[in-house]
């Protein structure tokens, strides 16, 4: 087994860090993962361990992890049952993880294991979040980089939780921050903005963005789109506000058209305006109508699954450690 050299003369030298990274459908990174963080591991001062999350993968992952775990016990798993999503493998990590720092962070080597020790530098000046913020190559596609930033603008104004264009899931967090954030039992989580919500003195560094080492991306365009929604709509109510002004809004334009109808019908000698204006507005009211009723329907379809207090994932196998939950 591997170990790990101490400085106890180090404030903060004798901590445990943790390395959370959730993982679905990796078995051509995790290897090759586990390397990358060895070089790094052994420049700092610190005891570490290295959990992996799977997320229900259907390839080779677990076993390759499992392997990892019988070379180096400081290689630890947690399986799920099946594919529960990003999120909730992220927080499945986060619920086994003992470290006094805890880094999360992907499989797909696109965070660079080598920002790991500013992360580090960072909580040692006392900064209980350092978020990083992603450089994306010019080969990034123009539409994915204009609808991330659109997005995050869209879901900080929606939310008033400020959340940067780049910020991902890649960052640190202190024993108190993790501690914090899993008192949260919603569902349809979204760990940027509760991070961000939660608070707590942070800092950010700057990294640029790797190419993927093998395998492919596992958030097409439908799956960006869903997660989008669930982010706004789980961390906000502004969107039936917003309706509920839309909704005034039109229910005034019909109001004065009502109005102007019977003002003509009575003083004047002009025809009452004909079957394509009172179409035209019948169809604007129906559909503003759907679209609130759409959104009354998800936050109640939202307060459903809550109430039913099921488990927001659940774990069929752990590797190199006890079933701890904080």
């Amino acid at each position: 087994m591997q170990s790990m050299n101490q400085n106890t003369s180090d404030q903060r030298g004798d901590s445990l860090l943790s390395i959370v990274i959730p993982a679905f459908n990796e078995e051509g990174n995790i290897r090759e993962l586990y390397n990358e963080l060895l070089k790094v591991l052994s420049s700092l001062d610190l005891p570490a361990e290295i959990i992996f999350s799977d997320d229900g993968s259907n390839d080779g992952t677990w076993r390759e992890i499992k392997s990892l775990n019988q070379q180096d016990e400081r290689v630890k798993a947690v399986r799920l049952s099946r594919n529960f999503g990003h999120q909730y493998a992220l927080l499945a990590g986060l619920s086994r993880a003992a470290g006094d720092a805890v880094v999360t962070m992907d499989a797909d080597l696109q965070h660079p294991p080598q920002v790991i020790p500013k992360l580090v530098e960072e909580w040692r000046r006392g900064n209980k979040i350092v978020h990083t913020i992603r450089l994306d190559p010019t080969t990034v596609p123009f539409f994915k980089r204009v609808t991330s930033k659109l997005f995050y603008k869209v879901f900080s104004v929606l939310s008033g939780v400020r959340v940067r264009s780049g910020m991902a899931d890649f960052r640190l967090l202190d024993r108190q921050v993790v501690d914090s954030i899993l008192e949260f039992q919603e569902g349809g989580l979204f760990l940027r903005g509760i991070v961000q919500w939660v608070g707590y003195p942070s800092s950010e560094i700057a990294f640029e963005s790797q190419p993927r080492f093998s395998g492919t991306t596992k958030y097409c365009f439908r799956r960006m789109t869903s997660f989008a929604w669930n982010s706004v709509t789980s961390f906000s109510i502004v969107p039936v506000r917003i309706g509920i002004f839309i909704g005034l809004l039109t229910s005034a334009l019909a109001f004065g058209e009502l109005i102007y109808a019977v003002w003509a019908k009575l003083f004047t000698d002009k025809v009452v305006p004909g079957w394509a204006s009172a179409v035209s507005i019948v169809s604007l009211l129906f559909g503003i109508l759907f679209i609130l009723l759409g959104l009354i329907g998800e936050y109640i379809g939202r307060i459903l699954i809550e109430v039913k207090h099921r488990p927001r994932f659940l774990v069929s196998e752990i590797v190199g450690m006890k079933d701890r939950v904080h």
